[in-house]
């Protein structure tokens, strides 16, 4: 199973609301996200900062492709455009992998 993670920030002040839209995740996005074959996502915070990881079942460009393809994703995105700035990749569409440098099991 492929790993991935990625990185965003939160924008001042708007913690709390960046959870509570989450606590109330859509069951549609979720769907998609089920379907691009993610497992054991969870998403870690400090300070303003944001860390994501999850595992790809069908890999990560499946994912990715998968996401991309989505009005679902679309609108979920532009709904948290106001609490939060990503970073996307101008040629996949989704957030630039990052590159996993240790690992131990």
């Amino acid at each position: 199973m492929e790993r991935y993670a990625w990185k965003a920030t939160v924008k001042d002040g708007m913690l709390d609301e960046y959870i509570r839209r989450h606590d109330h995740i859509w069951k549609e996005l979720v769907d998609v996200l089920k379907a691009a074959g993610i497992k054991n996502y969870s998403i870690w915070n400090v300070g303003n900062e944001l860390f994501g990881y999850y595992e790809c079942e069908k890999g990560a460009d499946f994912a990715a492709k998968v996401q991309v393809e989505s009005e679902i994703v679309d609108k979920w995105n532009e709904y948290m455009k106001d609490v939060m700035v990503m970073e996307l990749d101008p040629i996949t569409g989704a957030q630039p992998k990052m590159r996993e440098v240790f690992r131990m099991e």
